[in-house]
């Protein structure tokens, strides 16, 4: 294979595809914390950027290492993202209701539910290992870099347009966005276990 027009192209929808799950999460992000700050969006696109990098380049190195590990693996990955998201989406919620409206800055996201949503969006990333085995080396970091490039600007989109609304809704917000994760959560289980 080559670094030619289609690698690129390819690269690029990968990346689109598996930005998707990062993206509603990045918009319930902005729903939840409207007053989020530039530099914190940024960071947590930047974040789940690394984790859609990373996927695939574990899963690449898990193809050319120890295939019958994934084969173990690859059975709850949609169940632990379900579970995580459930998690983060439940505690929105839950956060949402009891603090009423008005109470949108205590809601902010910490580190603990980044690096779930960070893991739960993109261990199905994992899988594209599996479709980039046939890359050598510098191929394969460089589709993991377009992938990680693609979702930081999809993600960053999301968390504007999810700010945006987030300041409308007020104290429904997190609420909303709670719902949105656990759906996220359902879709991605629903999708992995009917393949």
């Amino acid at each position: 294979m080559e670094l030619d027009f289609s690698f690129f192209a390819e690269s690029v929808l990968l990346g689109v595809g598996l930005a998707m799950d990062a993206f509603s999460v990045s918009m319930a992000n902005g729903l939840n914390e409207p007053k989020m700050k530039a530099w914190k969006m940024l960071g947590i696109s930047g974040s789940f950027a690394f984790f859609q990098a990373l996927m695939p380049m574990t899963g690449w190195v898990i193809v050319h290492t120890a295939v019958e590990t994934f084969d173990i693996i690859e059975g709850i990955i949609p169940w632990v993202s379900l579970i995580l998201l459930s998690i983060i989406g439940g505690k929105m919620v839950y956060e949402g209701i009891k603090g009423g409206d008005g109470d949108a800055e205590k809601l902010g996201l910490g580190l603990a539910a980044l690096l779930a949503q960070d893991i739960a969006t993109s261990i199905d990333a994992l899988s594209v290992g599996f479709t980039i085995a046939d890359y050598d080396v510098a191929m394969a970091l460089i589709a993991s870099l377009i992938i990680a490039a693609v979702t930081f600007a999809i993600c960053t989109a999301g968390h504007v347009i999810g700010r945006k609304f987030g300041t409308r809704l007020s104290g429904k917000a997190s609420v909303f966005g709670g719902v949105i994760l656990i759906l996220i959560g359902l879709e991605i289980c629903i999708s992995g276990i009917l393949g």
